[in-house]
């Protein structure tokens, strides 16, 4: 590299280490938690399984998308990139406004948190949760600043022993637990009549479960620096969603298996339950181990990830240029990193976690949807020039993925109203300041 040459993002991810980001950005402390939830909504196994069934396949459409689009558009900064080029570099700048205040930031804010409360939990210290936040942030911080290797090296070994939490969990359950701790489960097939509140309970229920499946997007920020992308990125999809549905099913099969369908609803740390029963006091502290471990490695997947967007839009002139900048050695966009960082770290100090995520839902879904759309612009555009990963079924696949999108923001828009205009508001913040970015590139 000659002396006036920028250093650049340097590509030094493969197969393995895609599907392990991809993983990395769904499963968080989801599954141990969230299925309680589902089976408050709907009360029989069969629902149950279903919602995460058809949750999984919605999952597993976003994949197909994402990796016909990463063939499309290998770009750095992914659904940043796509926004740009199927529409305008308006809508991208928005996405990557509100991911940086909103989506990003706060949901790293929340976890962090929720990492701080079982790590205090397990060890027994007098620790302030928001104090021992702000440490775990830092250290993934400079960890990533180091390098997209060590980033991605930390980011793999947690994703690992994820997996090894989850695979423990449905082992236990299925073998360690006596018959005397199994529940009888709702006998019916369906908890009521097929009417309207069946199909409205049912999506509540898909509330929680796309949350769960949520993450597999942010991949594809790290395109510049995958090698061959449009080929193992697109993989690295497939094969992370696909491994994380399987894992999902099994771990609900064991929920309702020990718990059935009444316990199950009434148990907010249902993995906690299961390891009870299987191996008493000691299993429950294993599981509380396992899901701190898993917050850790989400956080480690959200700094390595994220920041990529940042950098692109610096690279494009509309957002700071100084978060362009790249390390000369380790190769790495340390400013975003260090920006993200700091951001969450501020709001892990605020603390308005639950209002934070009401409206990161409305935001990431509005985002979501359209970044599905892009499909329709790229073939329109490329006409049969893409070979391979094309999306099965398009356009009928693509459109129940869009519609299920926008399915979810109406109803934060119904349920939390107030949280939602407070994430709309800082959306349309972010039309001025587009255009102030858009202005000062041009003077």
């Amino acid at each position: 590299m000659s002396a006036d040459a920028k250093p650049q993002l340097a590509r030094r991810l493969g197969l393995f280490d895609a599907t392990m980001i991809v993983m990395g950005g769904i499963i968080g402390s989801g599954i141990f938690i969230n299925p309680y939830v589902v089976a408050q909504r709907v009360h029989s196994s069969f629902l149950i399984i279903g919602v995460w069934v058809f949750g999984g396949l919605l999952a597993l459409i976003a994949a197909f998308i994402w990796a016909e689009l990463a063939n499309w558009r290998p770009d750095v900064g992914g659904q940043y990139a796509y926004l740009r080029e199927a529409f305008h570099p308006a809508v991208a700048f928005l996405y990557g406004w509100v991911l940086l205040l909103v989506i990003q930031t706060g949901g790293m804010a929340a976890v962090a948190v929720t990492f701080s409360r079982y790590f205090v939990e397990m060890v027994h210290l007098q620790l302030s949760d928001s104090v021992l936040a702000a440490v775990v942030l830092i250290v993934l911080t400079i960890i990533n600043c180091l390098g997209v290797r060590a980033g991605s090296t930390v980011q793999s070994v947690f994703m690992v022993l994820k997996i090894v939490a989850i695979i423990g969990l449905v082992v236990c359950g299925l073998f360690l637990v006596s018959p005397k701790a199994l529940a009888p489960s709702t006998t019916g097939v369906l908890d009521r009549p097929l009417s309207l509140d069946l199909l409205t309970a049912m999506g509540a229920a898909m509330v929680p479960v796309l949350f769960a499946y949520g993450g597999w997007q942010t991949a594809t920020f790290l395109a510049g620096e995958i090698k061959e992308p449009a080929r193992n990125l697109a993989r690295g999809l497939i094969f992370g969603v696909s491994g994380v549905v399987l894992l999902y099913l099994a771990a609900n099969v064991v929920y309702l298996r020990v718990l059935g369908t009444e316990g199950l609803a009434l148990s907010k740390a249902p993995a906690t339950a299961v390891m009870r029963e299987a191996l008493g006091i000691t299993g429950a502290r294993i599981i509380a181990a396992g899901i701190a471990i898993s917050t850790v490695g989400f956080l480690s997947q959200s700094m390595l990830t994220a920041p990529r967007v940042y950098f692109a839009m610096a690279q494009d002139g509309l957002f700071f240029k100084q978060v362009a900048k790249v390390h000369p050695r380790t190769h790495a966009p340390y400013v975003a990193i260090a920006l993200q960082g700091a951001m969450a770290i501020v709001i892990a100090f605020w603390g308005r976690y639950e209002q934070i995520l009401d409206y990161v839902v409305s935001m990431d879904f509005i985002f979501f949807g359209l970044t599905a759309c892009c499909i329709f612009v790229f073939r329109k555009r490329g006409g049969a020039t893409l070979k391979s990963n094309r999306t099965p079924g398009h356009p009928f696949t693509t459109l129940l993925f869009i519609a299920a999108c926008w399915l979810v923001v109406i109803n934060t828009i119904i349920h939390y109203p107030s949280n939602t205009l407070i994430g709309m508001l800082i959306l349309i913040a972010g039309i001025p300041a587009y255009l102030l970015f858009r202005r000062s590139q041009n003077s």
